[in-house]
């Protein structure tokens, strides 16, 4: 089955057209302009910001950007807009990948960076309330005297909204799970401007459909995020991080698989393949051997942790692997993490001239070394620089593909690179994106995915956003 060609950092083609009247765009910024004083803004700096993300898709303007602080300036932002048929694009930091900010029919974004408070902890129950512009860093650092922690890290210091309305996960997802698993309850705006909250504080529900999990990962096509109820976990009494480097990936795999089945309540778990090691040394001034690599944590009691550590180290000494170190300095431990965090730059470091192309797929674990091996044979037939990372302990992986965007030969390559990677992961049994989302990017592999669940999709959309202003362009083409 082959997905139609779809690049993003094209033209946006094949959209349902979407008329948005300039008169209708000029009363609406004209009133928000009105009410919201210092905190809107129609210059271009700030609307080339506000519709760019992290990835390389080209920046695509809202009309204007405006900055609410709190749900009920949500809801009267939404209605103004509904009432004249502009499109609302909801932005929390801006670190997605596939383009999920922009604004390819114009339109409001709302800045959600204002509403950054922490709004209850309750301690005893783990869980607490935020609004969408906390990120996790920030949040982090409120719990930390209280013992508590929120595991998701998907790496960049994201907003919780944001990481709510992608479905991020990241590196703690093979213990702690994804914001799938993680969130408890949201306050919405819909489109049309109502205020719902689609669930209580309590562990389980049995009440009605799951409101929750619709909007999770609905990446701001369905409402606006205002509120955040989390699962929280108390800090570890300790935490060790381990390295181990192996022959081939087969045997690296092979050590997650059984450390998997075996029970290990392992933290993270990440594979890095040769070019990314060479990169992260290059980079981040490491030695590591460049080979194959895990970087793993474990968290839980003192004697935990080393068992832990142990385990890993006689599985991996099995399937071939050498070099185990570990360590529960807090230091070390912290470089070493800091190292995979900034691969993506390591990356851009191998080609300074070329931009990044970062996309990711995910398949069952049984799976992942054929995907990631046939993934390398195709990064070197295409005679591209494309390291590879992966959240392993999951099957998820990423390609970092290093392009000169202005080369249109070399752009078609990674292209097709793209899709048959994709496309492989599908075929066995995977997805098209393990976390970073659809966006406008994927649009295509959500039908070669799904199929005719898509119209299904399209008919909630539809039930949601009748006229669709609600982020229009992104997950589907309605």
């Amino acid at each position: 089955m082959n997905a139609k060609r779809f690049h993003p950092a094209l033209s946006v083609t094949d959209q349902a057209p979407i008329q948005v009247s300039a008169s209708a765009v000029a009363e609406v910024v004209s009133r928000l302009e009105a009410q919201f004083g210092e905190r809107f803004s129609k210059t271009a700096a700030m609307r080339e910001r506000f519709g760019k993300d992290e990835s390389f898709h080209a920046s695509v303007p809202p009309d204007a950007v405006v900055t609410p602080k709190s749900t009920e300036e949500v809801s009267q932002i939404v209605k103004l807009c509904a009432e004249h048929g502009v499109p609302v694009i909801p932005y929390g930091t801006g670190t997605a990948l596939e383009g999920h900010v922009a604004a390819l029919y114009g339109g409001i974004s709302i800045n959600m960076q204002e509403m950054n408070d922490v709004i209850e902890v309750h301690d005893e129950d783990l869980d607490v309330v935020v609004q969408p512009g906390v990120t996790r860093k920030q949040l982090n650092q409120y719990l930390h005297d209280r013992g508590l922690f929120f595991p998701i890290d998907p790496g960049a210091d994201a907003s919780i909204g944001g990481m709510t309305a992608c479905r991020a996960s990241g590196t703690n997802a093979v213990r702690y799970g994804t914001m799938r698993e993680n969130v408890l309850a949201l306050t919405v705006v819909l489109a049309d401007g109502r205020v719902i909250k689609t669930s209580r504080r309590a562990r389980k529900s049995a009440a009605g459909y799951d409101l929750t999990r619709l909007f999770v990962g609905s990446e701001g096509t369905l409402g606006v995020i205002t509120e955040i109820t989390l699962k929280l976990y108390g800090i570890p009494e300790a935490i060790s991080s381990a390295v181990c480097t192996f022959p081939d990936l087969d045997s690296a795999v092979g050590t997650v698989i059984n450390t998997i089945q075996y029970g290990v309540p392992v933290a993270r778990i990440e594979l890095l393949d040769e070019a990314q090691i060479d990169a992260i040394n290059r980079y981040s001034k490491t030695d590591l051997a460049v080979a194959p690599t895990l970087f793993l944590e474990f968290h839980g009691s003192t004697q935990g942790v080393a068992e832990q550590a142990q385990v890993v180290q006689e599985l991996a000494a099995d399937a071939g692997g050498s070099n185990f170190q570990w360590t529960t300095n807090t230091e070390e431990r912290n470089r070493l993490w800091q190292a995979r965090h900034d691969a993506a730059y390591a990356c851009k470091a191998l080609r300074p001239d070329g931009e990044i192309w970062a996309t990711d797929v995910c398949v069952p674990i049984s799976q992942l070394a054929e995907c990631i091996r046939e993934t390398q044979r195709d990064i070197k037939e295409s005679n591209l620089v494309a390291p590879i990372v992966g959240h392993v302990g999951d099957g998820n992986f990423h390609l970092v593909l290093l392009v000169d965007k202005e080369d249109p030969e070399e752009n078609e390559r990674a292209q097709q690179l793209h899709e048959r990677m994709v496309m492989r992961a599908l075929a066995m049994g995977g997805t098209c994106t393990g976390e970073h989302g659809i966006g406008y990017g994927k649009l295509d592999f959500l039908i070669a995915e799904h199929g005719e669940a898509v119209s299904v999709m399209r008919a909630i959309k539809q039930a949601l956003d009748p006229d669709n202003i609600m982020n229009p362009g992104k997950i589907l083409r309605v």
